[in-house]
């Protein structure tokens, strides 16, 4: 809070006025940059090897989005409300594709669009030179696509037997 009251050349008290608990202006904070992303990269039930294309370069392009949603997952073993409404449409969307597997899609498709952000930076450091790098990202991007697509294919085909 004196790092951002310093930065805003505000006083802190103005800032707990105004936002009220650290806690809430940190999931204000999350909560914006989760809109911004999502206007940014709309979902596509319909295309969803194109839709973890587009995430993934939008995460590749805004690292500290990752970090961000990372450091939250931490902070707080239960979702709130409005983070399970946001994902409300997506599941309902996946629905119509998958029925019962929508949340299992939708899981494995945000894993593995951040697996490489959320690699060991052992595994990253092969990585390192710059030209390399950025062709080791479009290669990565398009493993990923095509991960997706099977994702896709296998997961319509499922039965379920729970």
């Amino acid at each position: 809070m004196d790092r951002i009251a310093d930065e805003g050349r505000v006083n802190k008290r103005s800032i707990y006025v105004h936002f009220g608990p650290k806690g809430d202006l940190f999931d204000l904070v999350v909560a914006t940059a989760l809109t911004e992303m999502a206007e940014e990269v709309p979902f596509t039930a319909e295309d969803l090897p194109e839709y973890a294309g587009a995430l993934f370069d939008y995460l590749v392009a805004h690292p500290e989005i990752l970090r961000l949603t990372s450091w939250a997952n931490l902070e707080r073993a239960e979702a709130s409300a409005d983070e399970i409404e946001a994902y409300a449409p997506k599941v309902a969307a996946l629905t119509e594709f998958f029925g019962d597997n929508a949340v299992d899609v939708l899981a494995l498709l945000l894993g593995q669009v951040t697996a490489w952000q959320h690699a060991s930076s052992a595994l990253r450091a092969h990585s390192k030179d710059n030209e390399w790098a950025t062709k080791r990202l479009q290669q990565h991007r398009e493993i990923l696509m095509v991960s997706i697509r099977a994702l896709v294919g296998t997961t319509s085909t499922v039965n379920h037997t729970y």
